[in-house]
């Protein structure tokens, strides 16, 4: 009766996981609908009146909005009329637009990197039968983990509001330079070849040997393990994540390679055998942009 008890207990807990995962997704996708955006992350043009009062409703037009005289928004009626706008309104224009930008980030990352977990989830669940973990350790690792990629979301919506205000972006989060995409897709494949990548990858790659060097107790003792671990993700594929600039941030073509591919990289099987392979595969793709762009535009 125990036993049945805690496979059911355990059945929750997942369904529960993956539950978020879906939730995630969806949001994104509701929220790329409500922006009139096709699978690529593309305005669909033109934009409809429905659809801008849609984004407008859901604060979509916060995370799109260009800002021009130093990145701050004014309607068109201040420009008009030319009149004086108080002191605080450029700061709380760019702290909705923070919040905005920052909630789709922080969504993307639930979507995108918890099912990276599973394999080092099923191997906390393993020290739950031969060591003394817990089922309050399981979750604390998931909000450690979480906690780690939260922190990351609001450092790469910093970076996005930087180089919008920089044009660097679009107001899609795509690079205005295919130049720019091109750099990014060479360092992100430069990078699958350094120590860093490496050894980040090696702890994501084997978290069993995360565990046991590092192994506390109870839910305090899974909240730092999954801290640990979820820095150790971060730095093995934080380039992943800056990719989107160069497909756009709400491509789900991109969101969805990328997600996959971090999934094999930690598979412990042949997670070890793609890394590399990879980071050709960038490479060529970024040289192969580049080349292209110079033959067509004939300009650096």
């Amino acid at each position: 009766m125990e036993k049945a008890s805690q496979i059911s207990l355990r059945g929750i807990y997942w369904l529960s996981f993956f539950g978020v995962i879906l939730l995630s997704w969806g949001w994104l996708y509701s929220l790329s609908h409500s922006m009139d955006m096709n699978f690529f992350g593309r305005m669909n043009m033109p934009v409809s009146d429905m659809a801008m009062e849609a984004m407008s409703a859901s604060g979509a037009m916060d995370t799109m909005a260009v800002m021009s005289s130093g990145g701050t928004q004014t309607s068109g009626l201040s420009q008009s009329m030319d009149m004086p706008m108080p002191a605080d309104t450029g700061v709380k224009a760019a702290l909705n637009r923070f919040i905005a930008i920052f909630g789709m980030w922080a969504v993307m990352m639930a979507a995108m990197m918890l099912p990276t977990m599973v394999p080092t989830l099923k191997g906390y669940e393993d020290l739950m039968l031969s060591a003394n973990g817990t089922r309050a350790g399981w979750v604390g690792v998931v909000l450690g983990y979480g906690v780690v990629w939260v922190a990351f979301a609001a450092c790469i919506t910093v970076a996005q509001m930087v180089l919008l205000s920089l044009n660097l972006i679009d107001m899609m989060g795509l690079a205005t330079s295919i130049w720019l995409s091109a750099a990014l897709l060479i360092a992100a494949g430069a990078f699958q070849f350094t120590r860093a990548k490496e050894i980040c990858h090696g702890v994501c790659h084997s978290p069993m040997m995360y565990f046991l060097g590092h192994w506390k107790t109870g839910f305090g003792g899974g909240l730092r393990m999954g801290l640990g671990l979820g820095a150790f993700c971060v730095g093995c594929c934080w380039l992943f994540m800056v990719l989107g600039f160069a497909g756009g941030v709400m491509n789900f073509l991109w969101m969805g390679l990328a997600t996959l591919f971090m999934v094999f990289e930690k598979l412990p099987e042949i997670g070890h055998r793609v890394v590399r392979p990879m980071g050709f595969l960038l490479i060529l793709a970024g040289l192969g942009l580049a080349v292209w762009n110079y033959h067509t535009q004939g300009v650096v």
